[in-house]
């Protein structure tokens, strides 16, 4: 947010009525990249129908709403550290597939040319 944006907020003594997904991260008090996830899992919903690619905007009202509910809480919790697991070993599935492809094509190479 700019300087002159976040003075002109002070001034007015409330959030504005719809956040970007940086600014709505902040009040969740979750990072911006988590953002997607919580969207995936259907617990957030973007105010109107905005592209794949979009800017995504939320209401301000529904995320102060949900922050006091705990069980909310503890969904959006847990739907944030599933969709970094599942990355995360899916990362390391990709990594020791492409060493074990590496030995692999070495071994049979190597084996291709004693024939």
């Amino acid at each position: 947010m700019r300087e002159d944006q976040n003075q002109f907020l002070r001034l007015l003594g409330r959030l504005p009525a719809r956040l970007t997904a940086e600014q709505a991260a902040w009040v969740i008090n979750c990072q911006a990249h988590d953002m997607p996830a919580l969207v995936f899992a259907r617990l957030l919903k973007p105010l109107g129908n905005p592209p794949p690619n979009g800017i995504k905007f939320f209401a301000t009202a529904d995320l102060l709403e949900l922050i006091q509910d705990r069980n909310w809480l503890t969904r959006a919790t847990i739907a944030i550290n599933q969709h970094w697991r599942k990355k995360n070993a899916s990362h390391r599935n990709v990594a020791s597939g492409v060493l074990a492809g590496r030995a692999g094509n070495g071994a049979g190479a190597s084996v291709g040319t004693r024939n």
